[in-house]
């Protein structure tokens, strides 16, 4: 697996703050809420045993009892059945924005598209950015964004590298509600769980196939890894 950025790639520019810290810690928490709304439209459109199938492959649920250590577990087990599906089957966010009646040009309308187009990806933390947030690097995709997310802005050192899935409702990024830290000591587990026939698969086509974030989640969970994570709210302004 080849992660090493070439060195005559150019980063994306212009990543630069677009107000104070305060206006843009605002506009997440407002962007943010309104994630938390569509996430819980979409969950009531999803069968319990939907629920369980993807609990059983992620190896959190034993016949039709789930199996957690801490609650917080089951936010790999929604995101996989949010934003992705097998081939041939529609994703429940597509379900759930083809019977949404949003204003158009509204903040519900503009959060729910950047969610139907969410990425994952696999980041390596740059720096803090100027206003709020952090510069991180997609090491797939070679190119810089502006991540704007509270808990990971207080906790997570320059240098570390971790795996989420990303939407861009505005010039700054957010995660779709997990992360999970990338050891690389992790990719021959990794490669090992990933379907035979996946292996020769170049990573940029590899990064998109929904059993890629299946596998570094279910990997991540075996190896307790997600127990180092903790899930926090944006407080609010004093």
């Amino acid at each position: 697996m080849a992660l090493a950025l070439r060195k005559d790639q150019p980063l994306a520019t212009g990543i630069e703050p677009t107000t104070s810290r305060e206006e843009v810690l605002a506009r997440y928490r407002k962007l943010r809420e309104i994630t938390k709304q569509h996430h819980r439209k979409i969950l009531d459109c999803i069968s319990a045993e939907a629920t369980l199938h993807q609990a059983r492959r992620l190896g959190l649920a034993r016949g039709r009892t789930l199996i957690l250590d801490d609650l917080d577990e089951l936010n790999y087990v929604q995101d996989l059945i949010i934003h992705t599906a097998p081939t041939g089957r529609s994703r429940a966010i597509d379900r759930y924005a083809r019977s949404a009646q949003l204003i158009p040009g509204s903040d519900e309308a503009l959060v729910l598209e950047a969610m139907l187009a969410a990425r994952f990806a696999i980041l390596v933390v740059d720096r803090r950015h100027e206003a709020a947030g952090l510069i991180a690097t997609d090491l797939i995709r070679r190119n810089q964004i502006w991540l704007v997310d509270i808990g990971l802005e207080a906790s997570i050192p320059n240098g570390a590298i971790m795996a989420t899935r990303l939407y861009t409702p505005e010039r700054f990024s957010m995660t779709a509600g997990v992360n999970v830290p990338f050891d690389f000591a992790l990719i021959e587990n990794l490669y090992a769980e990933l379907p035979r026939h996946l292996n020769n698969i170049p990573l940029p086509r590899l990064i998109v196939d929904r059993r890629f974030a299946e596998t570094i989640y279910r990997t991540t969970l075996a190896n307790e890894i997600t127990d180092r994570m903790v899930y926090l709210d944006p407080p609010e302004v004093p």
